[in-house]
């Protein structure tokens, strides 16, 4: 356990009965024993709460009818949670976030961070002065060949990066009419001011600034909401100016009929290249002057500590979703445990910095959209 002799006491807001990303974060930390989930805000009734909790198997007395009764009934016992795990609509991150960190708990929140720029840059005010750990769920991050990628580029292998393409293709919002899971990510009250570029637009952007470490100058963006009625982007493409004269394209669509979650990265350098497809995560494509191209597959011989490090399972047995998202549950436990330990490590979860990133992002790709596309300053 990295020496962290129990598992870390959990508590989730959000995520109950039907919840698709409540039991992905769930399954995430439990996969390597480092959490155990004890008490529970479950959903957004203390009826619907409750029943959620019964079904996962919490004690009445911890199954708490609102996130209020569950940080104050928590913080008053000398067994309480220690993480809490925020799986809520974008709408209430700001408040749950904030309302964990300034009581002391440390706090694994989903992504986008927040709604506003304001909002995100108090969170991360709060979180430096309390000294907690504050993780974000890009969990594209954790997957081994993406710190492979980043180990590589990072280390100067494909000699100055010159352009970067991060494309995120889905088809599941085309129709307008999806049900559950589509309802609060169109509603601008609980998704915020974004919704394709806030839903899967933040994890490309992230991405990009995980691997490359590029730091992003400009933006040029259009964003387009194709289905009739719909208030929020469904679609949406920029252009990406970085310092130091990299560029880049990210384009991501929420209504291209027959994709799933055709997440894809490409660096470009002056020495080679990388890509990477999260559907099919278990294979790094690298490309060099004038030499074969290689295959760099997950478990498999020639990657770094980073990658290693983050692999459960030999080369040949898939590791994917699930595992990406435990890694970061994991790195945050890592960082738990250093601390109490007096030591310091380098975070390779993505931190409530990274939150702050992808709101600011946000901002000045809409700040561009709404100004005909002209380039934003970041």
């Amino acid at each position: 356990m990295s020496g962290y002799e129990r598992p870390l006491r959990l508590a989730m807001v959000g995520g109950g009965k039907d919840a698709f990303i409540g039991a992905v974060h769930r399954h995430a930390a439990a996969l390597d024993g480092r959490y155990q989930l004890v008490a529970g805000a479950l959903s957004s009734t203390p009826e619907r709460s409750r029943a959620s909790g019964e079904a996962l198997g919490l004690a009445p007395e911890r199954s708490y009818g609102s996130w209020q009764d569950l940080l104050a009934g928590e913080k008053a016992r000398e067994d309480g949670a220690e993480v809490i795990s925020i799986v809520t609509p974008n709408h209430l991150h700001f408040p749950v976030a904030l309302a964990a960190v300034q009581a002391g708990f440390h706090v694994i929140c989903d992504k986008p961070l927040v709604h506003t720029l304001a909002q995100a840059q108090e969170l991360e005010q709060a979180v430096q002065q309390s000294g907690t750990v504050f993780a974000v769920t890009y969990n594209y991050s954790g997957y081994p060949l993406i710190r492979q990628a980043r180990e590589m580029v990072r280390g100067g292998v494909l000699g100055e990066v010159r352009k970067v393409i991060a494309e995120y293709h889905q088809g599941w919002l085309a129709t307008g009419s999806e049900g559950k899971q589509a309802d609060w990510r169109t509603d601008p009250s609980r998704s915020g001011p974004a919704g394709a570029l806030g839903d899967i637009g933040t994890h490309a952007e992230q991405l990009v600034s995980f691997v490359t470490g590029l730091e992003l100058s400009a933006v040029a963006a259009e964003l387009t909401h194709f289905v009739p009625g719909r208030a929020l982007d469904d679609d949406a493409s920029m252009l990406l100016r970085f310092a130091g004269g990299a560029k880049g394209l990210l384009t991501v669509s929420q209504i291209e009929i027959g994709r799933e979650n055709d997440l894809r990265l490409s660096v470009f350098g002056s020495r080679g290249s990388l890509s990477w497809c999260q559907e099919n995560p278990n294979v790094l494509i690298y490309d060099q002057l004038a030499a074969p191209r290689q295959l760099l597959t997950r478990g498999g011989p020639g990657l770094g500590a980073a990658a290693q490090q983050a692999t459960r399972l030999p080369a040949g047995h898939p590791e994917a979703f699930i595992e990406a998202f435990a890694n970061i549950y994991t790195g945050v436990a890592d960082d738990i445990a250093a601390r109490q330990r007096g030591e310091q490590l380098e975070a390779l979860y993505p931190t409530v910095q990274d939150g702050v990133q992808g709101v600011k992002f946000m901002e000045r790709v809409l700040e561009s959209a709404a100004d005909d596309g002209r380039w934003t300053a970041f």
